[in-house]
């Protein structure tokens, strides 16, 4: 029974990151229909807004209460992180593809340490070290540069997709502040509020209601917002009580597996066989460094910003 138990945990927490691996198939059709990058950071972002506060008005009303000096962390996670790393990950998709966008977002849990011993001191580990050449490597032959030295991605891209790794990674930055205050679904839900008022004042999204007017615009939006980002982020938490932080984290690298895979049998995507060395190297650099956490960071983890 308790062998069942663990494993029903397992499942759990790896669904969790699957459905964010899922996101290409509900992005796709949303580029197919007119909508820029910027545009689906805006649907993403205030269709998964008006879900959470449901769910939070009707099941967890007495969460919602919150301090008002803490709303600037949730505005700094809403803005620069959640609205920027999405624009950056979706951008390196259109002008690329999914399997690159994923495999540089995931540079993310070395930024996290790199800014974690910036502005909470946290020591730098030779397993850090290495999980930071790893990762390095491992996109250079996602890219190109490596084997052949010549990189067949546009600088601008790459750019871009390490910039996405950057912002994902500030919501740990913005997060671990509050986590002792609030559950993660109120984190979730406020700095939720805060990406969608400011998709709202800086995208065209209400100058395109006619584009919805498509119901495939519609399925498309709500899973986007139900399966990719709530479903995601309840059965990924739902998950991490039973488990070690470090190895919920792990077990999330399945996400851009998924995605990878969703990119090669759904999207048209092709990869060779350096590239998928390169993805290798980044996912393991990842594992590397949540190998190395402490128990004590689990409140940032249980904040997962999908």
């Amino acid at each position: 029974m308790e062998k069942l138990s663990s494993l029903r945990v397992y499942i759990i927490t790896i669904a969790g990151a699957a459905c964010w691996g899922l996101i290409g198939l509900f992005i796709a059709p949303l580029y197919a229909r007119g909508f820029t990058a910027w545009d689906v950071v805006a649907i993403r972002g205030i269709f998964t807004f008006v879900i959470l506060f449901l769910l939070m008005a009707v099941f967890y009303r007495e969460q919602l209460r919150t301090r008002l000096i803490d709303h600037v962390f949730f505005a700094g996670a809403g803005i620069f992180s959640i609205a920027l790393f999405n624009f950056f990950y979706f951008e390196v998709f259109s002008q690329s593809s999914l399997s690159l966008a994923v495999t540089l977002l995931y540079t993310g849990p070395l930024f996290v340490t790199i800014l974690s011993r910036l502005f909470f001191k946290e020591a730098l580990t030779i397993r850090k070290g290495w999980a930071l050449v790893l990762a390095v490597t491992g996109c250079a032959f996602v890219v190109g540069l490596l084997p052949f030295g010549k990189g067949a991605i546009p600088m601008n891209t790459l750019l871009m997709g390490i910039l996405s790794g950057f912002c994902y990674a500030l919501y740990s930055i913005f997060s671990k502040p509050i986590t002792k205050r609030y559950s993660a679904l109120t984190i979730t839900t406020y700095t939720f509020l805060y990406t969608s008022i400011f998709m709202l004042l800086t995208s065209d999204i209400i100058r395109k209601t006619d584009q919805f007017q498509s119901a495939d615009v519609w399925v498309s939006a709500l899973l986007l917002a139900l399966v990719a980002t709530v479903a995601g982020f309840a059965f990924y938490t739902s998950g991490l009580k039973h488990l070690e932080a470090s190895k919920a984290s792990i077990l999330a690298t399945i996400e851009p597996i998924i995605a990878v895979l969703t990119g090669v049998l759904f999207l048209g995507e092709s990869l060779r066989g350096w590239q998928v060395l390169g993805i290798a190297l980044v996912l393991y650099s990842a594992i590397l460094v949540t190998q190395g956490q402490s128990k004590a960071k689990k409140a940032i983890d249980i904040s997962h910003p999908k």
